[in-house]
């Protein structure tokens, strides 16, 4: 039984026993997690699989982290490939290695995070899907390095960033959508992600995805990764960078002018997006802008009954998505 299965069981037993499920959850049915070390960090993941098992990288967004992805990789390792569920930086157990470090988490930086962690690990290629933050974070490293990437499952669509020229201001509803990040953008808005991160969390959680009832136990087992130390500072920096409040590191300044130039994603791709996100209903087509962004798009699917967390919400879909694009791969 894996953790998600377990948490549907225990929402049926009687009242004093769905009070201990998520300790249970959480001491019978988590997998354990391992590290591994790059320049930067140490990077907590989950894997399942065989060694031998095509890698494949599972990213998850905001507010989130690496068990978004428990119902979808047991599917993969059952299909023989290996599943890595990572914890991106400032989530979790993930920790920088230099105390004096800044705790960025611009685009370029996520990205570079995963070929960082593939290097690690020694895996030449791979394959990735992720969505919000992941999923910008993937595709980043298909754009900018298809020689690595095998192919890719991107829930949301392409979310490279321009943030080196600023465009024209959003339509209204888009500003409206984006309430958080503005709040992010002051200060009073550091301080409420501190001292309400969990109540906050949970709130965009049900903001994003409507249709979705989870349960306390659920958000209880995701949300001690919002504790991780660096979570405000990495949260903080990421929208203060894109909205040109706050520096990139200069290190990346190239690979930033690069993906403001929003390079073609060439892999073998597979678009997702879910039908009741709460950023709004995708159209039913695919876009010509998608088709302008993806020069190799297997599929582009709306998940029907998924809000934002596509992969909590509807696992078989992004599974399936998954088995689908490494078979169209190469």
């Amino acid at each position: 039984m894996d953790r998600r299965q377990f948490i549907v069981r225990s929402a049926g037993l009687a009242a004093a026993a769905s009070a201990i499920a998520p300790a249970l959850a959480q001491t019978v049915s988590a997998p354990p997690v391992k590290t591994a070390r790059t320049n930067v960090l140490e990077v907590g993941y989950h894997e399942s699989g065989p060694s031998t098992g095509i890698p494949v990288f599972l990213l998850h967004g905001f507010p989130d982290d690496a068990y978004a992805y428990d119902g979808v990789a047991p599917a993969l390792a059952k299909a023989g490939h290996r599943a890595f569920a990572i914890y991106l930086r400032g989530y979790g157990p993930t920790r920088f290695l230099d105390a004096s470090a800044p705790r960025t988490a611009e685009q370029a930086a996520i990205g570079q995070d995963i070929i960082d962690f593939a290097d690690a690990l020694k895996l030449p290629r791979f394959a990735v899907c992720g969505f919000d933050w992941g999923g910008r974070a993937a595709c980043v490293a298909s754009a900018l390095h298809p020689d690595r990437v095998r192919a890719a499952v991107l829930i949301g669509g392409y979310s490279i960033q321009n943030t080196v020229t600023q465009g024209p201001p959003a339509a209204p509803a888009a500003v409206r959508n984006g309430w958080y990040q503005w709040y992010f953008n002051t200060e009073i808005g550091r301080e409420g992600l501190k001292q309400n991160r969990r109540a906050l969390c949970k709130f965009m959680w049900q903001e994003w995805s409507p249709t979705w009832h989870f349960s306390d136990a659920m958000y209880d087992l995701t949300a001690p990764s919002f504790d991780n130390p660096d979570f405000v500072d990495c949260v903080i920096h990421s929208y203060r960078h894109r909205n040109f409040n706050a520096p990139g590191e200069q290190r990346f300044l190239e690979m930033e002018q690069q993906l403001a130039k929003r390079p073609k994603i060439e892999v073998p791709t597979i678009v997702l997006h879910g039908g009741d996100d709460g950023f709004g209903r995708p159209p039913a087509d695919t876009t010509p802008a998608e088709r302008a962004s993806f020069t190799n798009l297997v599929a582009r699917r709306v998940v029907e009954g998924a809000g934002h967390f596509v992969p909590h919400e509807k696992p078989d879909a992004v599974a399936s998505a998954l088995l689908e694009v490494l078979a169209a791969s190469k």
